[in-house]
């Protein structure tokens, strides 16, 4: 993925991270950590977080479409060669917001690992 890519992505992980009006401190560690992993300075990421219920993020209105932005989350979160525990609930937190159920999810992410 292009570094504009990678930073858009990034993004709808912040928005989708803040869509229930708030992000808990394991979804900011973990949004810390992939920020980290993909070079977004700490002030940035702090800029996006204050600002993250201004984010627009329309869901997929179909499969395909939600599959691939659960796949592109899974990918984002494995930047840096580890998926932390915190990242599989973050994953599993927003793919709720997208219509998963935590079977497909895990289903997903093992089929992801292989």
């Amino acid at each position: 993925m292009a570094d504009a890519v990678k930073l858009e992505h990034f993004r709808n992980l912040v928005s989708l991270s803040a869509a229930d009006g708030k992000i808990t401190d394991a979804e900011r560690e973990s949004l810390e950590r992939i920020a980290s992993s993909l070079g977004i300075p700490p002030e940035r990421l702090q800029v996006m977080l204050s600002h993250a219920h201004e984010y627009i993020y329309l869901v997929p209105q179909n499969t395909q479409d939600r599959d691939k932005q659960l796949q592109e989350m899974i990918a984002l979160a494995l930047v840096d060669g580890e998926f932390a525990s915190s990242e599989r609930e973050l994953i599993k937190s927003i793919a709720r917001k997208l219509g998963f159920v935590d079977s497909e999810t895990e289903s997903i992410i093992n089929n992801f690992l292989k």
